[in-house]
């Protein structure tokens, strides 16, 4: 297995990161969060909303693909 095919398979789905920014989140309004850990937490935060910022990065550019394509097969 390549290193990109593990860090794919490592890397969250969409909704399992935005589920996880959300259990971060309520941890941190509830102040559940130890001040310890608060540090790490929010770092965690960041990664994963980064990660949720370049899926939906991607995603637009391929719609944006499918719509350009369909636009250019409508027109012949």
């Amino acid at each position: 297995m390549s290193e990109s095919e593990e860090k794919v398979e490592q890397e969250p789905t969409f909704g399992d990161a935005m589920t996880a920014l959300d259990e971060i989140l309520g941890r941190i309004e509830s102040e559940e969060v130890d001040i310890d850990r608060l540090a790490a937490e929010l770092a965690r935060a960041a990664e994963l909303l980064e990660l949720c910022r370049g899926k939906i990065r991607r995603a637009e550019v391929e719609v944006s693909q499918i719509v350009q394509s369909l636009d250019e097969s409508g027109g012949d």
